[in-house]
């Protein structure tokens, strides 16, 4: 940390603001985190944290690299960016007319059996698996499908997508919407000869490395109890 202790110096923040600006991330970022659910961190909005009271360009940067070391060092979590970009275009390419803004999201560390034993929520395990459903569906349609053979998919599971009282998830249009707010997905609005449809497509988030080995695991374990079933 001596390095970082210098670079303020000659920035002119002195110990104890630099660790008061470190300490106000770090909260933003867990409480946010906790607040909605996991959806990704604009680093706009931790720059805006910072800089409210200091005008020293490099701040931020320094400020935001150390409590993504102390996030990880004390509560086990790698404060992780992701690149945000806009939906493919008809050719299957990222757009490149809007600007991407990179964000944050927390990933535990520690490893699974630990995480699970005492810092997983078991109340929210059903968010987990439908995103994991979702996602799936999604994958195994190339990575795009159209809202209507999204639920056509989802119906076959039990879920419709008119439903707002369901047992388990309420209402299911809001449930499938936090998966774009946390960045597993990503939507649009295309014409198509039949009209406007809206059109699902995998985010950053889903493309994760971590998230598409399991996915991969996921889909396998299916296809097996499939084929043992069938056997059978």
């Amino acid at each position: 940390m001596s390095s970082y202790n210098e670079e303020y110096t000659q920035i002119g923040v002195s110990q104890e603001e630099k660790d008061k600006l470190v300490g106000e991330v770090i909260r933003y970022v867990l409480f946010k985190t906790h607040q909605t659910s996991g959806c990704p961190i604009k680093r706009e909005d931790l720059t805006q944290l910072i800089t409210k009271n200091y005008r020293q360009r490099s701040l931020p940067a320094l400020v935001i690299n150390e409590a993504r070391e102390k996030i990880c060092s004390i509560f086990g979590y790698e404060m992780k960016e992701i690149q945000r970009s806009r939906p493919s275009n008809k050719q299957g390419r990222p757009s490149q007319s809007a600007a991407e803004t990179k964000s944050y999201i927390i990933v535990s560390k520690l490893p699974p059996e630990i995480y699970s034993k005492y810092i997983e929520d078991k109340e929210s395990s059903h968010m987990t698996g439908f995103t994991f459903v979702v996602i799936s569906i999604v994958h195994l349609a190339g990575g795009k499908i159209s809202e209507e053979n999204l639920w056509h998919h989802l119906r076959r599971l039990g879920l419709n997508e008119s439903d707002e009282s369901h047992a388990v998830f309420g209402n299911t249009k809001l449930t499938l919407e936090i998966l774009v707010q946390q960045r597993y997905l990503q939507k649009e609005k295309v014409n198509c000869p039949e009209g406007n449809t809206m059109m699902y497509e995998l985010a950053e988030r889903a493309l994760d490395e971590s998230i598409t080995e399991k996915l991969k695991d996921y889909i396998a374990q299916v296809v097996s109890n499939d084929t043992a079933v069938e056997d059978n």
